[in-house]
């Protein structure tokens, strides 16, 4: 299984932002242990280093996304990503780049949780909490 995870779920596992962290450290470690791949956007990498810099300094926070890097894939921001994005009827832009991101990764689903910003998605959007509960079933 394909993850994309939204920016959100990547600065609760890097942020260690509670009470988020933990499910998204469990997905970290199902892709660690290589049961599912995570893909995340170029685009998750600068904000996420954006936000974590402030809080923890550089040195800190290159070391947590290289760490992070290992275990997931990332989708190229181009172009036709862009193209798509200007032109789709997602009500925040940001959103609408993860989306089409998602799409051109293959994913099999958006994990993130902010559900409602991907109200048109074609692909299945879960919260971390609900895609680790939906495994147990």
């Amino acid at each position: 299984m394909k993850l994309f995870l939204d920016t959100n779920v990547m600065l609760d596992l890097l942020g260690e932002r509670e009470p988020f962290y933990i499910s998204a450290a469990k997905i970290a470690t199902l892709a660690d242990k290589r049961k599912l791949k995570i893909i995340v956007s170029a685009l998750s990498f600068a904000t996420v280093s954006y936000f974590l810099t402030k809080y923890e300094g550089l040195k800190n926070t290159k070391d947590k996304l290289r760490k992070f890097k290992i275990i997931s894939g990332i989708c190229e921001l181009d172009e036709v990503i862009i193209e798509k994005a200007l032109n789709s009827d997602f009500p925040y832009f940001e959103d609408s780049l993860q989306y089409f991101s998602a799409l051109k990764s293959e994913c099999d689903m958006i994990i993130t949780r902010n559900g409602k910003d991907f109200k048109k998605s074609q692909i299945p959007v879960m919260t971390p909490d609900e895609f680790l509960n939906s495994m147990k079933s």
